[in-house]
């Protein structure tokens, strides 16, 4: 267990993956490039090899630098944080401050596991394990360097009390097109509602207004002025959740065929553009306040 502090002097509590973890992710990993690197030098050497000796020592080269490279990259750009092994071992790379990796940080690591930490200088991973048991977060080279850490996904977190719904907002929660909303997004969303209590006062409202301009991003606009953040989270949140009970039980009581022919799909029906903010949410009348999330 580890407390990451944000940008914003938040404390985020997160389970850091240590070194026999990471030794599996990465033995799964290496088997994975074993495999890819297999591949592409049989087709280099049904092609090149048997035209030119040097052209084919070079492509041979390049072929195994952008497997050991490449791999690792563009596994963890585009699945943020994540290669296979530690997708198997439910571990993801995250910035120092909790936020998720991006092209820089991955390419940063990548260069750094291919030339310290596991393969050119790395002498099959040694450095990269001296350096993990020398540091308190497990980090190896590439992390240092990158400003990245490892962390468990797969873990018991505290058991949080879902946040109610407003009743100033559930009208306007009702509107909202919710299919858009990463799920990123939600999981930050729920952390601060469930620390909401923990965290200083300036930092959690500058928090919060934060994850509400980012969650409004997606759903058209903030609610009416002197909503404060916390509520309009809340309701958010309440009514993707809501939405997802009905659609669990509606499944659940879907009436199966009764002949072995497939049901025919039912037609989509698009939904209603959400009301516009600044005129549907409904501003608490006058002496009705929201009570803070518990």
């Amino acid at each position: 267990m580890s407390d990451l502090v944000t940008g914003d002097a938040v404390v985020l509590e997160l389970r850091l993956a240590k070194l026999p973890s990471r030794g599996l992710a990465f033995a799964i990993d290496a088997l994975a490039q074993g495999v890819v690197l297999v591949v592409l030098l049989v087709l280099a050497a049904s092609g090149v090899l048997s035209v030119d000796e040097r052209l084919g020592a070079v492509v041979v080269l390049l072929v195994v630098v952008a497997t050991l490279v490449g791999y690792p990259v563009v596994f963890e750009t585009l699945s943020r944080g994540r290669t296979l092994g530690k997708l198997a071992l439910g571990l993801r790379v995250v910035r120092d401050d909790g936020g998720p990796i991006r092209f820089r940080h991955a390419l940063t690591r990548g260069l750094a596991g291919f030339f310290v930490d596991f393969w050119a200088l790395g002498f099959g991973g040694a450095v990269a394990m001296i350096v993990s048991l020398a540091s308190v977060k497990g980090k190896r080279v590439g992390d240092y360097l990158a400003g990245t850490v490892v962390v468990r996904e797969r873990v018991p977190g505290r058991e949080a009390v879902p946040p109610p719904m407003p009743p100033q907002l559930a009208a306007w929660a009702s509107g909202l097109e919710l299919s858009r909303l990463p799920a990123e997004l939600v999981l930050a969303a729920r952390q601060y509602l469930a620390r909401y209590h923990e965290l200083r006062g300036d930092a959690r409202d500058a928090m919060g207004q934060r994850l509400a301009a980012d969650i409004a991003a997606y759903l058209g606009g903030p609610p009416a002025p002197g909503v404060p953040a916390w509520a309009y989270l809340s309701a958010v949140l309440a009514e993707r959740r809501t939405r997802a009970e009905r659609a669990t039980l509606a499944h659940l009581s879907w009436p199966q065929p009764a002949s072995a022919q497939p049901a025919r799909p039912q037609p989509y029906v698009t939904p209603a553009p959400p009301p516009t903010p600044a005129d549907d949410v409904p501003i608490p009348p006058s002496g009705t306040s929201f009570t803070p999330p518990g």
